[in-house]
């Protein structure tokens, strides 16, 4: 009787394991995607910059562009610190 309980055991500690490896993996992926997510913001910030950057160099009728580029630069850069602080935030509670 005795075998069959460690037996019971060890089966329950293995797939105890399984699940805790299962979970980490779980929170890694979702950390890393919030991270990639907020790379791609932010390169978009930057492309907006860009883009109001040439918009001033081209012509003085472009002025509104340019404005609109900076605007959509600065929303960017935010949305992308957010993301980034969230995944930041996620991360450490694990």
């Amino acid at each position: 009787m005795a075998q069959r309980t460690k037996a019971d055991r060890s089966a329950a500690a293995k797939k105890a394991a399984a699940t805790r490896k299962r979970n980490q993996q779980r929170a890694k992926s979702s950390t890393t995607g919030s991270k990639a997510a907020s790379t791609r913001q932010g390169r978009s910030s930057q492309n907006a910059l860009g883009g109001a950057k040439s918009a001033v160099g081209t012509a003085a009728g472009s002025l509104g562009r340019a404005g609109k580029g900076v605007g959509k630069a600065a929303k960017e850069a935010g949305k992308a610190a957010a993301t980034r602080a969230g995944a930041a935030r996620k991360a450490a509670k694990r």
